[in-house]
């Protein structure tokens, strides 16, 4: 079976890695080198559910101090007003 692309019907994507940015109640996990499948006609964004879960099952390690991430970064906040 081909997959489509939801959005534009099309069936040619390509593999790339891209940065995930996972958030929760004010807590973020930055994932860079996350991988997907991109449609090559309109740009569609795919991530795999096992990708996914992995990246929530590691944020919420952290978040219990079970595992480590591999660094800290500084994240500026401005308000929008």
């Amino acid at each position: 079976m081909i997959k489509k692309c939801n959005f534009c019907g099309a069936s040619d994507y390509e593999e790339r890695k891209t940065e995930y940015l996972y958030t929760y109640k004010g807590n973020y996990l930055l994932v860079p080198n996350t991988p997907v499948e991109i449609c090559t006609k309109c740009g569609t964004v795919y991530f795999e559910a096992s990708v996914l879960k992995e990246i929530e099952r590691r944020f919420f390690a952290i978040q219990k101090k079970e595992e480590k991430p591999d660094t800290y970064i500084e994240l500026p906040q401005v308000a929008f007003a």
